[in-house]
């Protein structure tokens, strides 16, 4: 009866991680970037520029407030409330996308933007719950079975999506995109429900008002910025993980405008690329979740910052489709492998007592804020050269240095 209930409980979790990555693979990877670029914004030769902004400054408010209130949320035991709260307005905001159009290009950005924030915002409270439903040996395991579950979510998207995205990101088909939005929006919702209902938190304390939370979060914070040489692998692993996810967030906003700005993809194909992407993916998060149980998180870690940087390289040489093809499968499988073993390193890192708090750093102020430069960086330079292939470049930057970081992390 436990057994039953502890898989109950994994797998309600992981059907979070199946309805977010709806949002995640089709407004901020696939979809809406394209949408942005071409339908908003004109196909402006700033294009680029413009997403870059968006993202990044839906990344640094993110940044901001994520360890706040993961520190308040660790205090009063009161995740799933804020879960809902972050969750409801990402679902809110993109079924509003739908009422997006030409020219559109501030309304645009502020819907992405507070929708983005829902959603980077909830992964802070999502991922702080995984000590919570299996035991630390099998920290690797749940967590690759969660991002498995996603990318099962980001195939069952495009599934459901196809016939509105079949015909291109042009005016024309313009009724047709505003509807997967609405899609994408229904199907976050639906799967976001379970985690409410069957991972159990246990309620020790409650506030009189909203202001007590946000007072001691601030208070927790300063307290791990001031103590935090105390937590030397923590703190190792922090700018590590800010450097290398940097990278792999700026791939992830940008690989569908690279396919159909420099290798020129159709949606149809791009469609048939991110289907390719999303099947590796799986294999990637349960492969490499094993792996990371049986060789270690920090080991796996190497294995795949060592690959991505492979990749980039490989990627600066590249001009056919089919080269694409092969290094988008290879980014499913990293995308998986460095994930899953990076939440699972941070588990075992991380003191239980300040798991929310700590969990605010990593997802929120370090996975956040690296998404802040990258971008941007990536924008900036793309338009600066008008070519994409010196920006694709830069980005190994942001692996090698991450790599170098994490080999002076111990894995305690």
């Amino acid at each position: 009866m436990n057994n039953n209930l502890s898989r109950l409980k994994i797998f309600g979790w992981t059907l979070f991680d199946f309805g977010n990555t709806a949002f995640s693979v089709m407004i901020v990877t696939f979809c809406y970037p394209l949408f942005y670029k071409i339908i908003v914004t004109g196909n402006s030769e700033n294009g680029d520029l413009y997403w870059g902004l968006v993202v990044s400054i839906s990344m640094l408010i993110t940044a901001i407030i994520s360890p706040i209130l993961g520190a308040a949320s660790d205090y009063s035991q009161n995740r799933k409330k804020i879960l809902f709260i972050f969750t409801f307005f990402s679902v809110l905001c993109t079924a509003l996308l739908s009422l997006v159009g030409p020219g559109m290009i501030i309304i645009g950005a502020f819907l992405f933007i507070i929708a983005n924030i829902g959603f980077e915002g909830g992964i802070v409270f999502y991922d702080s719950f995984l000590p919570d439903i299996t035991s630390k040996k099998n920290y690797g395991r749940v967590s690759g079975y969660g991002f498995a579950m996603g990318y099962l979510g980001a195939l069952a998207i495009l599934s459901l999506n196809y016939n509105y995205l079949k015909n291109g990101i042009t005016i024309a088909n313009l009724s047709n995109l505003r509807t997967s939005f609405i899609t994408t929006a229904v199907f976050f919702f639906i799967f976001s429900l379970p985690v409410f209902f069957v991972v159990p938190e246990k309620q020790t304390f409650f506030s009189k008002n909203i202001y007590f939370y946000i007072k001691n979060g601030i208070s927790r914070v300063k307290s791990t910025i001031k103590n935090l040489k105390s937590y030397r692998n923590v703190a190792k692993f922090l700018i590590s993980f800010f450097l290398y996810n940097d990278g792999i967030l700026t791939i992830i906003s940008f690989a569908s405008i690279i396919a159909v700005k420099t290798f020129n993809f159709t949606v149809e194909e791009l469609v048939v690329f991110f289907i390719s992407v999303q099947s590796s993916a799986i294999l990637g998060s349960i492969i490499f979740g094993i792996i990371t149980d049986k060789i270690g998180a920090k080991k796996t870690l190497i294995i795949t910052l060592i690959l991505w940087l492979l990749v980039v390289f490989i990627s600066f040489f590249s001009y056919s489709k089919l080269e694409f093809y092969a290094i988008g499968f290879s980014v499913g499988i990293l995308l998986g492998a460095s994930q899953s073993s990076s939440r699972s390193l941070m588990a075992i890192l991380t003191p239980y007592s300040h798991k929310a708090e700590f969990f605010g750093f990593y997802d929120g102020f370090c996975g956040k804020a690296s998404a802040i430069i990258g971008p941007l960086l990536f924008g900036l330079t793309s338009s600066l050269f008008h070519n994409q292939r010196n920006a694709i470049l830069s980005i190994g930057l942001f692996f090698l240095v991450g790599l170098l970081v994490l080999l002076k992390v111990k894995e305690e």
